[in-house]
């Protein structure tokens, strides 16, 4: 066992223009002129430097910072995730298979992003094309989680969530296609939104895909930072066919009838650790008024063999147009997990009509758990972080992809229909120091419950703070 002590953990909380504020709170400072721009985004970049040498977290930085151009958060340095691009910055998406060129212009998502006041210090790295839950490469240092370097900080937005939890940024871009804003947040000890599909604008790589898995958002340390992005994000685009969120500030005491289930929909158990930090949710929530009940969703049996079937459909035609991000694009240079997933859908991609036939008809499933429920409670992973190496794509790919699927058990499900999701810390941490996160998942367009909720747990029992354990 890893003994959890300062050698493993990493922060850079210092004395500093950032001090301990989250987002909110260092826009609010920046606004009343107690602070200014340039020294958050100076003292910021310091931040990074310091933590950086055991992280491995940032692909590249601006020199100068971009700031964006005014909004609720104008003055909070930030970074973008490098599959998204950033005008000026190359898009790298975490391959080794080609070049990165310097992106000609902001991807909408950027421009949204901007639009909120941040200022971009630069991009935060990701596994190869964000296949992984992990953030590990064949080559290259993997990105470490700062509670215990010993261990992985999630993936695939596991730059970003490593440099929130550590303190170097408030908040920063992060995407979901199968979990991966919430898969780092709950191996970091951070908040972690899905939103719901069509909520921000559409993601660039997936919007022409058969099923859009992808949303965007960000990591962070409190939950009113994540509501101010989603209400920020509002006021630069707003799908009409969704209903407003708005800005939610706090729980609103509504009683909340909550289902729970503790093993995952396609049989994976959950372990010791995460089943405490479930049902200890549960409980705290039913001492705080809302009614919590088991539950059962019954997917389609072959929803796993489906969902890895779909995931290599998107190796292959990253593999089939690669040239497209750079002219030496080479798929043999691909890693041995984007390899074993290509191969994976070349032995089943006859089946393709009936994969995507039975994946869209998973939110009647969904439905189904439903009723009678505002949202489910279960955790997002099977099992806390695990070590460096352990999902590592140096692994044999048929040991890897067992490991994968026993870990990431949870989250697919909400991409799949589209909903919301939102990643919690518990109150609980491992012998080794490690949070263990807690998921909430709504119906489409539910998004004030699921901060609702996350503020009453807030404000119940605050987070764990790094910079005090």
């Amino acid at each position: 066992m890893t003994t959890y002590d300062e050698k493993t953990r990493v922060h850079a909380f210092r004395d500093d223009a950032l001090g301990e504020h989250d987002a909110v709170g260092l826009a609010a400072a920046v606004r009343r002129g107690e602070v200014g721009a340039a020294e958050a985004a100076r003292d910021a970049a310091e931040r990074v430097r310091a933590v950086e040498e055991r992280l491995h977290a940032v692909q590249v930085q601006a020199d100068p910072p971009v700031p964006g151009t005014g909004g609720p958060f104008a003055g909070v340095p930030t970074f973008v995730k490098d599959n998204t691009d950033h005008q000026g910055l190359p898009t790298g998406h975490g391959s080794a298979a080609f070049t990165p060129r310097a992106a000609r212009r902001h991807a909408p998502f950027t421009r949204q992003f901007l639009s909120t006041g941040v200022t971009v210090l630069g991009k935060t790295r990701l596994p190869e094309f964000g296949f992984s839950p992990t953030t590990e490469y064949e080559d290259a240092e993997p990105v470490r989680n700062p509670w215990n370097t010993g261990h992985s900080a999630g993936g695939s937005s596991g730059g970003s969530a490593a440099l929130v939890a550590a303190g170097a940024v408030p908040i920063a871009h992060a995407n979901d296609g199968g979990g991966s804003i919430r898969i780092p947040a709950a191996c970091c000890g951070l908040v972690g939104l899905k939103p719901t599909r069509g909520r921000v604008v559409p993601n660039d790589q997936s919007r022409r895909l058969p099923l859009d898995l992808v949303a965007d958002g960000i990591v962070s340390r409190s939950v009113r930072d994540s509501a101010a992005f989603l209400a920020a994000a509002e006021n630069h685009w707003r799908n009409p066919k969704l209903p407003p969120v708005g800005l939610v500030e706090g729980p609103s005491g509504r009683r909340l009838r909550i289902g729970f289930l503790l093993d995952s929909p396609n049989g994976v158990a959950s372990d010791a650790a995460t089943r405490e930090a479930v049902t200890e949710t549960a409980t705290r929530l039913e001492g705080l008024g809302h009614t919590v009940e088991p539950v059962e969703m019954a997917v389609d049996p072959r929803f796993t063999e489906d969902f890895l079937t779909y995931w290599g459909m998107l190796s292959f035609l990253l593999g089939a147009t690669g040239r497209t991000l750079g002219p030496d694009f080479d798929r043999h240079r691909m890693d041995a997990l984007s390899r074993g997933l290509r191969a994976t859908y070349l032995e089943n991609w006859r089946r393709t009509p009936g994969v995507l036939r039975r994946l869209k008809r998973t939110k009647v499933a969904y439905a189904a758990a439903f009723r009678g429920l505002d949202l489910l409670l279960t955790p997002v992973l099977a099992h806390p972080a695990p070590p460096i190496g352990h999902l590592a794509p140096t692994v044999p790919y048929d040991t890897l992809i067992e490991r994968i699927l026993q870990y990431v058990a949870f989250t697919p499900v909400d991409n799949v229909v589209g909903t919301p999701s939102i990643s919690l810390p518990s109150a609980r941490a491992t012998d080794d120091g490690l949070p263990v996160g807690v998921m909430f998942s709504g119906r489409p367009g539910s998004e004030r419950t699921l901060l609702d909720v996350a503020f009453t747990l807030e404000a119940d029992r605050p987070f764990r703070r790094i910079q005090d354990a």
